[in-house]
């Protein structure tokens, strides 16, 4: 039992170990703008320049273009074609490039590690042109989000770990996908609002109380989550869809692409999290058939406690920082 109990701690010391660098990594994000000066020729001016492992940002522009940062000098076809980025990486999650042209409106095009280039069209291109950039760059954007979000994956994780599969995790599945959604869109459009700070508090917060629901579950003592679990999802939904919609919000789209992008980047969160709920339960199928059973109490208690292990160390990082750390 003593060798048991060891290897639990040094699995769970392990799990801190990557919390803590998943809680300290903030991904960099950019927002260059190119302004047509006289036909054909731009002047490119950073709002919020990232540096990616010690460079500066290092794009690829369409061949019939010349890029001597801040002059781009693209001739009598203007700045149309592929534009990207060639060293995006997992310090960057996305760079937002806005082109003004002499005249004409703004188009934005986000560029990030899951789709690093976006192809830019003349203006009068057909609508369907705008939709299929947009989808391609905002479904990955999603996708890549949702992946990269170690409290939102681990908050889904107690979820299925509580509910073990069947109707009743459909349902709570279902309702933290209506209720991200939701305030993921208030969000995004400004109608509610929540210091990022605090959010993510209580995003750690809401882990912890799953946590703590699974170990009530496993001793017999049913919480409020075992039954209802539909209905935690759900609440809890709403706190998640905030912390989605900084992702959108810190890329400073213009309102009139903003219901498009938020529907494709829903999309393609939704995806990013099916994917991972199939995972877990593909998991948790081969971890029957194989009979891998911890034994006794602790194989019934341990997912409880590392889950609200971790993110109680979340929680208690992020406390800090609202109270004045920095």
């Amino acid at each position: 039992m003593a060798s048991r109990l060891r290897t639990f701690r040094w699995a769970l010391l392990a799990l801190l170990l990557a919390a803590g660098t998943a809680l300290a990594h903030e991904a960099a994000m950019g927002v260059v703008e190119f302004r047509e000066l006289r036909a054909g020729a731009y002047l490119g001016r950073w709002q919020k320049e990232p540096v990616i492992g010690g460079e500066r940002v290092r794009f690829s522009v369409p061949a019939h273009c010349v890029l001597r940062m801040p002059q781009l000098v693209c001739g009598d076809k203007g700045l149309v074609g592929t534009l990207g980025i060639d060293n995006l990486g997992v310090d960057m999650s996305a760079v937002l490039v806005r082109v003004t042209p002499l005249n004409g409106e703004t188009k934005s095009y986000t560029l990030t590690t899951a789709s690093p280039q976006a192809t830019i069209v003349a203006a009068g291109a057909p609508t369907w042109a705008t939709w299929i950039e947009l989808a391609r760059t905002y479904v990955n954007y999603g996708i890549d989000h949702i992946l990269l979000g170690v409290d939102h994956l681990l908050f889904v994780l107690g979820l299925v770990w509580l509910v073990r599969g069947g109707w009743s995790l459909f349902k709570t599945i279902t309702a933290f996908t209506i209720g991200h959604s939701v305030s993921l869109a208030a969000a995004a459009f400004g109608w509610i609002g929540i210091p990022e700070r605090p959010l993510n508090a209580c995003i750690a917060l809401s882990i912890v109380f799953v946590g703590v629901e699974i170990v009530h579950e496993r001793e017999g003592k049913a919480g409020i989550s075992a039954r209802y679990p539909w209905a935690v999802a759900g609440g809890f939904g709403l706190v998640h869809g905030i912390g989605f919609a900084t992702a959108l919000a810190g890329l400073g789209l213009e309102h009139s692409l903003l219901p498009v992008a938020l529907l494709f980047f829903n999309v393609g969160v939704e995806i990013g999290q099916f994917a991972f709920v199939m995972l877990v339960l593909a998991l948790l199928w081969a971890h029957r058939r194989l009979g891998a059973e911890l034994p006794g109490r602790l194989g019934a208690l341990a997912p409880g406690y590392v889950i609200g292990v971790i993110a109680s160390f979340w929680f208690i990082g992020r406390l800090v920082k609202v109270v004045g750390g920095p």
